[in-house]
Order: C-alpha cells, then sequence, then structure tokens
C-alpha cells in the first residue's frame, strides 16, 4: 500500500453524545430547563438520529426520506435532512433546531480517537500520502485544524463538494487522484462496510474499524500501521 483513505466521523473523530449535544444548545447556568428536562429532549432527539455523526434513526419519516437517501450530495440537502429529523422533537423554540444543527459543526464537538494522531503520524513520517474521504454537508477541515491533524492530511475529498457520495467508486477514484497513487496500491479505512466498503469496487483495500466512543475504543487504528508493515518491522 502506497497511500491511506480515512474516513472521518466514527474512525478519525467521534461526535460528542447526544446529551452532550443538547446540554451544550439547551443547557447551561441561566436554562429555563431543568436536568430531567434536557435528558428527555436528548433521548428522543437520539431516537429520531438527529445528531449527525450519531446514532442512525429508529425509523425515517415519510416527509424526510427523499433527503435521507441523498443527505450527504449537498450541503442543503445535510441541514434539511437533519433538521427535518430534528423537528420530529418539539423543543421548546423552532429556533433551537438549527441551533443544535450548528453546534455539531463545531470542532468542539469533536473528538479524536486517542491513536488518531499517532497512527496519522506515523503515516506521515514514512512518507505516506493520506486523504479524508467523508461523507459530509459542510466543510470539516476546520474540525481537523483546531485538533491539530490537518498536518498530517495531504487531501480531503468530501461529499458536498463533489455531489457524490460513498459507496459510489468516484468519489473513492478522485481520492486517489488527489493523492497520485493507484487504487491497487490503496487503502480505505472506514467504519461503514455499506459506504467505505464500495471502495472495494475500485480495487482498493479496505479496513474496517468499530464506530464506538473514543474512550471504548483507544486502539482501533494502529492495526493499519500492521497492515502496511505486514512483515512485522514496525518499531
Amino acid at each position: 500500500m502506497k497511500a491511506v483513505l480515512f474516513d472521518f466521523s466514527g474512525t478519525l473523530l467521534r461526535i460528542e453524545s447526544t446529551r452532550s449535544w443538547v446540554d451544550a444548545v439547551l443547557g447551561g447556568p441561566s436554562s429555563p430547563h431543568t436536568v430531567e428536562e434536557l435528558r428527555h429532549y436528548a433521548d428522543l432527539l437520539e431516537r429520531a438520529g438527529a445528531l449527525p455523526g450519531g446514532a442512525d434513526p429508529l425509523s425515517v419519516p415519510p416527509a424526510v426520506a427523499g433527503l435521507w437517501a441523498t443527505r450527504d450530495e449537498s450541503a442543503e440537502l445535510h441541514r434539511s435532512a437533519y433538521t427535518g429529523l430534528s423537528r420530529q422533537v418539539a423543543l421548546p423554540d423552532d429556533a433551537l433546531h438549527d441551533a443544535l444543527y450548528a453546534r455539531h459543526m463545531l470542532p468542539e464537538a469533536w473528538q479524536p480517537y486517542p491513536d488518531t494522531a499517532e497512527v496519522l503520524g506515523a503515516l506521515r513520517a514514512r512518507g505516506i500520502p493520506v486523504a479524508v474521504v467523508s461523507n459530509i454537508g459542510w466543510d470539516l477541515r476546520p474540525v481537523f485544524r483546531a485538533h491539530d491533524l490537518d498536518r498530517f492530511v495531504d487531501a480531503y475529498v468530501l461529499s458536498y463538494e463533489y455531489g457524490v457520495q460513498k459507496p459510489d467508486p468516484r468519489l473513492f477514484r478522485t481520492a486517489c487522484a488527489a493523492l497520485g497513487q493507484e487504487p491497487a496500491h490503496t487503502l480505505m479505512v472506514g467504519d461503514s462496510r455499506h459506504a467505505d466498503g464500495g471502495a472495494a469496487a475500485l480495487g482498493c483495500a479496505v479496513h474496517f474499524v468499530d464506530h464506538l466512543p473514543a474512550a471504548e475504543r483507544p486502539d482501533g487504528l494502529r492495526p493499519v500501521l500492521d497492515l502496511l508493515d505486514p512483515c512485522g518491522t514496525r518499531p
């Protein structure tokens, strides 16, 4: 392997919990809401699947179904799909749905996995180029800069910027071209067998990680280094 493609959410970084998300927007010292009310809102929003990068909806309402299928193809579709899910929950003020959506794009809403910097740094030290290939509706580059990870990334290939979402092979082909490598010499690392597994159709090797809270997956990315060093010569 001469290059590595990484998914973003659930692979390199993890979104905060739904409870933390709700507390950040509806909570605080001057909040009129009780702890029980905040917990109730968080539970309902979790079931609705309203937090991007969080749990999938238990069911997608018919009014949102069309948006949901193509949500990562544009910024407008992404916002409409997730605020549409959020609005299945009655919040005290309709403006809170937009405020919740805005919160999830902030760097502080994301936490790198414990071994993210270590693995990306090791790849950089070996001269192996890295691209982030994400199904997303907004620019995640500021998140990488805020967490000091941007220095390890050579290219970002984001679905909303191309109007194509994984598992479409065109997105992976674009990433390989950005790194100047053939798919046969490229490894794709992600948490979704459906979306990230699409790289296999192009000829990429694929490695999956578990989409878990950051504290529960301390070393899920380290096997990537062993895949690139099958003879076990890595120090």
